[in-house]
């Protein structure tokens, strides 16, 4: 009878960094049993290295490329034959790390990758509701067999062969606080934007307000986000927001538009 499981489940934890001296050693921690662990850094001015290195980590220092194209590079940098992508505001919790070290020991060839729910911290609580759970995430592939794919926002991991589904969850530590909320609102916002030309841009302001209304009751109400107490009242009114954001944002690049026509 032939044995169709992997015969090799060294693990690379890999992550990408700049500033997050905050943050970093509480990942770092919960990655103990990694085989390895890479660490892509686009210029921390901070002591994130200096913690990094604290954990044994091989740092690779790369101009920032965008989500995608820098978790692909520190991808590139793992040696072992799985590899867990991870970001800084993540953890790794005990259920967790012992059904990864159950799944890779017994998987079988045919098995390239696996993904998680991700369950988020914010204000104090963890938040199940409003469309933030379960967020599942694929993060574990074999090597060879994945790579990130996206432009700007919302990057993926795409595997090339069968993924399984895991039932423990990374914790995300989403925001530091509020302020750092509305600053990734802000950030984000922009990004969806950039580029970006409204046919009709005073329409494209009014569908973005509507939308906005949607985005509310779709977050409190229909997704239950009322349920996470106040702060799930906190997450919906800011992807309202948000949503708003980046329509107003695509209506004043006509403006700036319309003032370079005028000055020319």
């Amino acid at each position: 009878m032939t044995d169709n499981t992997s015969n090799n489940s060294g693990i690379s934890v890999v992550v990408i960094t700049k500033d997050e001296e905050d943050r970093i050693a509480r990942l770092l921690k919960s990655v103990f049993f990694a085989d390895e662990i890479v660490v892509v850094d686009s210029g921390s001015s901070d002591k994130t290295l200096e913690i990094c290195k604290t954990y044994g980590a091989k740092i690779f220092h790369h101009q920032w490329l965008g989500y995608a194209r820098q978790k692909q590079y520190a991808m590139e940098n793992a040696s072992s034959e799985w590899i867990l992508s991870l970001d800084a505001d993540e953890v790794i919790p005990e259920q967790t790390r012992v059904e990864i070290l159950d799944a890779v020991a017994v998987c079988k060839h045919d098995t390239k990758g696996f993904s998680f729910p991700r369950l988020s911290w914010y204000l104090n609580r963890w938040i199940r509701h409003g469309g933030w759970f379960p967020d599942r995430k694929t993060r574990l592939v074999r090597r060879g067999y994945g790579r990130w794919i996206g432009e700007t926002l919302h990057e993926k991991l795409e595997v090339d062969g069968e993924v399984k589904r895991l039932k423990n969850p990374i914790w995300h530590y989403v925001y530091r606080d509020i302020s750092d909320q509305i600053g990734t609102v802000d950030s984000f916002s922009t990004a969806f934007a950039v580029g970006k030309k409204a046919r009709f841009p005073r329409a494209y302001l009014v569908i973005g307000l509507l939308h906005s209304v949607v985005k509310f009751f779709e977050c409190a109400i229909w997704k239950l986000g009322i349920l996470d107490g106040l702060p799930g009242l906190v997450i919906a009114v800011n992807s309202a927001f948000y949503v708003f954001l980046k329509h107003a944002k695509v209506w004043e690049t006509s403006l700036n538009t319309s003032r370079q026509r005028h000055r020319s």
